[in-house]
């Protein structure tokens, strides 16, 4: 079975029987594919998509964190320490304001330097909301996929050797070759694959595999990765192994794990854990990513080939036509629907985290006046109490062009008042709307007036009937 991503996204084209060799290089998190060390810094050479104008996707004018991180290194304000059996990791992580705690462990044999990969020496993999880092026990390098907000991911790698200067190099023909298609959403992006897993790390012979996201059923995620938790019981496919011939109805659900102790060397990594919320915001964040990317690419496209056509039929500059506002307006809908999480997976049960993921993610903020933030949990029944991505935040969201930002601004703000009540966003109870466009109103800014001029009145409203109500009352109350 399929989910339901992999079909509506044409992932048909990877079959089920497909082996290792047709994945050689796909890392868990959609990573980059390198044959050999030398090809690493190749940059102008073979086809690239994306390479011309608008998107220029070869340009080194970039400004995701790992191209400032090089660029402090290049001046001299920021030094990387190497630490014996950990090499730059840790020292890298506190540079990019990546928390330890959101270390997820991968054991399927889906990275470029898939020989060290096992269920006994996973891949880890750290995160915040800009950019991911993966390091492989014995690695020759440091894996990191890195947004930029106009560019989407941009690959690097970092030599784990210890030098003197030590020197972010940035990736592309090979990556791009798995990482422009149809489970990124076509653009550069990134992935989360689960697959049912053998004893050696290998993807199980004629098995399914996911492309997980927030829409995923819980019981086709992280195949092949390590979960930890401290509650709940739900089938999934964590922590599991296929052995060798069985088919996957004969797979164990996954175990809940309250560290890796029993399962590896854990002294080899940054911590004991695999937290399984930090699994539930990456699955939510790598699409979410994707998205954004889409609809920057598809608007700069649409506009760039509307510009040329209005100039050669002597049309004024800036005019759009509905053809083109197809164009951006289909990605921009669906990136609409996947903020206000309409599609989300429901938890069946409540779920905790080991690694304190959970408490350092919220803490990050920001919060209105109430204390409530778009980085609350709830654990429950779905992920946040509030159910708004957070990445609305995020460089790469403003820096959507304006004419799909104010299409995703108008169609939030219908369906956020209440005034567009179709069953797709049934999910999101008045409640939900009404705090979600509070929080946003408090916390973000460049918002359409529109949005602060509603909530503004629905204060008003609320205020006079509070008062009206205890006018009402008053009277009544003071009688014997």
């Amino acid at each position: 079975m399929k989910s339901r991503y992999e079909r509506d996204s044409g992932f048909d084209s990877l079959k089920a029987g497909a082996t290792l060799a047709a994945f050689v290089g796909v890392l868990a998190l959609g990573w980059f594919a390198l044959p050999v060390r030398a090809q690493i810094v190749v940059k102008d050479q073979g086809y690239l998509p994306f390479a011309d104008a608008p998107i220029s996707y070869r340009s080194e004018n970039l400004s995701d964190p790992v191209a400032k991180l090089q660029s402090q290194l290049n001046r001299g304000e920021v030094k990387l320490d190497y630490e014996e059996g950990h090499g730059y990791l840790a020292s890298v992580l506190r540079a990019l304001r990546v928390p330890v705690s959101s270390q997820t462990l991968v054991f399927s044999k889906t990275s470029f330097q898939y020989p060290k990969i096992s269920p006994e020496t996973p891949r880890a993999l750290y995160y915040n909301d800009d950019v991911y880092v993966g390091q492989v026990h014995n690695g020759k390098s440091l894996e990191f996929v890195s947004f930029d907000p106009m560019q989407g991911a941009i690959f690097y790698v970092l030599d784990e050797h210890q030098v003197n200067h030590p020197r972010f190099e940035r990736s592309e023909l090979d990556c791009v070759q798995c990482h422009v298609a149809p489970p990124t959403r076509n653009v550069p992006g990134v992935m989360l694959r689960s697959v049912f897993t053998s004893p050696s790390g290998t993807q199980a012979p004629k098995t399914a595999a996911f492309i997980t996201g927030q829409e995923s059923p819980l019981n086709e995620r992280w195949g092949g990765w390590y979960v930890t938790s401290k509650l709940g019981s739900t089938a999934h496919m964590g922590n599991a192994i296929l052995p060798d011939g069985a088919t996957p109805d004969k797979i164990a659900a996954g175990t809940n794990l309250p560290d890796l102790t029993s399962k590896l060397d854990t002294k080899a990594y940054l911590t004991k854990y695999s937290d399984i919320v930090a699994h539930l915001v990456l699955a939510h964040q790598t699409q979410m990513h994707n998205l954004i990317t889409q609809t920057n690419y598809q608007t700069r496209l649409a506009l760039y080939a509307d510009e040329t056509r209005n100039k050669a039929a002597g049309l004024p500059a800036g005019t759009i036509s509905d053809a083109v506002r197809k164009q951006f307006e289909r990605p921009a809908e669906q990136l609409v629907r996947y903020i206000l999480f309409t599609n989300e997976a429901p938890l069946t049960e409540p779920v905790a985290g080991t690694s304190g993921f959970a408490e350092e993610f919220a803490a990050r903020g920001p919060r209105d006046s109430r204390g409530r933030s778009l980085r609350d949990f709830d654990l429950r029944t779905r992920i946040f109490r509030y159910p708004c991505s957070y990445l609305i935040y995020s460089e790469a969201f403003d820096a959507i062009p304006a004419p799909a930002k104010d299409y995703i601004y108008r169609r939030m703000f219908e369906i956020l008042s209440g005034r567009e009540q179709a069953p797709d966003f049934a999910v999101l109870s008045d409640k939900d709307r009404r705090s979600i466009l509070e929080i946003l109103v408090a916390t973000k800014p460049g918002l359409p007036e529109e949005w602060k001029q509603f909530v503004a009145q629905e204060q008003r409203t609320g205020l006079n009937k509070a008062n009206n109500n205890q006018a009402a009352t008053g009277p009544v109350n003071r009688q014997p």
